[in-house]
C-alpha cells in the first residue's frame, strides 16, 4: 500500500487550513516512497510550498477558477467519460453499491467519482492493484495533465505524477478524443453560459463504447474524505 496516492489527494483538495498544513508531509511522503520521477518529485515540491505559503483566499481562487469553473478541468471522472448523458447515473450508482459491498460508505456532500476520493482508496490497495486500477482512467488523468500544462498551472505536477504511477499508459485514441472536446476558458461568460445550458456534454468518445472508463465501474471503491463548500458543483 502507498500512501504516494493519498498525499496526491491531500494536494488536490480544495484549499484549506489544513491541507496548507499537511502539504509539506505529504510531499515528504512521495519523497520517501520514490514511486514517481525525481523531477516530478521536485516539481511537487515546489507546488506544495506555494500552496502552504500562499494567501489562503488567493489559493482557493485559483483551484475553483480551474477545477470549479472550468468544466474540461472537471475532477469527477466521469463527467469526462459520460458528460450528462443519462449513462453516468447508473455508472455513479454502480459506484455506490461496490463501496456499500466493501463496507465503505460516502458522506452525503461526496461524489464517488471524485478524484482525490478515488486516490484515497487507492492508498489502501496493494500497489500493483492500485497502478493497474488508476490506468483505467489514465486517459482522463492525461487529458487534465495537458490542459493545465497549456495554463501553466503547478497543478500539472500532480497529473504528472498520477500517469507516473499508472500501470498502463493512456489510449491514444481515447487520448485524442478527449482533447478535440472544447476546453473551455471561464472567463468567457457568454461561451461559459452556452456550454452550461446545454442539455448533454459528452467528454469523450461515449458514442463508441469505452472499455477503460467501463472497467472503472467495477473497480472504484472509496472512502470519504473531508467534504468542502461547492464539491458538487461540476455534477
Amino acid at each position: 500500500m502507498a500512501m504516494t496516492y493519498r498525499a496526491l489527494a491531500v494536494l488536490l483538495r480544495y484549499p484549506t487550513r489544513e491541507v496548507q498544513e499537511l502539504a509539506d508531509a505529504a510531499v515528504a511522503a512521495i519523497e520517501t516512497e520514490a514511486l514517481v520521477p525525481p523531477p516530478i518529485r521536485r516539481a511537487l515540491a515546489h507546488f506544495a510550498a506555494d500552496l502552504a505559503a500562499g494567501d489562503l483566499f488567493d489559493v482557493q481562487e485559483r483551484y475553483v477558477w480551474l477545477f470549479d469553473r472550468t468544466r474540461s478541468l472537471s475532477l469527477n471522472l466521469y463527467e469526462h467519460v459520460h458528460g450528462e448523458s443519462r449513462e453516468r447515473g447508473p455508472a455513479m450508482v454502480a459506484l455506490l453499491e461496490l463501496y456499500r459491498a466493501r463496507g465503505l460508505e460516502l458522506s452525503a456532500s461526496e461524489l464517488p467519482d471524485h478524484l482525490p476520493v478515488f486516490l484515497e482508496f487507492l492508498s489502501t490497495l496493494p500497489d500493483a492493484e492500485a497502478a493497474s486500477l488508476l490506468g483505467e482512467a489514465s486517459h482522463v488523468l492525461a487529458a487534465l495533465g495537458q490542459r493545465l500544462h497549456k495554463r501553466d498551472s503547478p497543478y500539472r505536477a500532480i497529473f504528472g505524477a498520477l500517469s507516473a504511477l499508472a500501470g498502463d499508459p493512456a489510449d491514444a485514441d481515447a487520448l485524442a478524443a478527449l482533447m478535440q472536446e472544447p476546453d473551455d476558458d471561464p472567463g468567457d461568460l457568454e461561451a461559459m453560459d452556452r456550454l452550461w445550458a446545454e442539455t448533454a456534454v459528452t467528454f469523450g468518445p461515449a458514442d463508441v463504447g469505452c472499455p477503460k472508463a467501463d472497467a472503472l465501474v467495477g473497480a472504484m471503491a472509496i472512502p470519504p474524505t473531508p467534504a468542502r463548500r461547492g464539491a458538487g458543483a461540476a455534477a
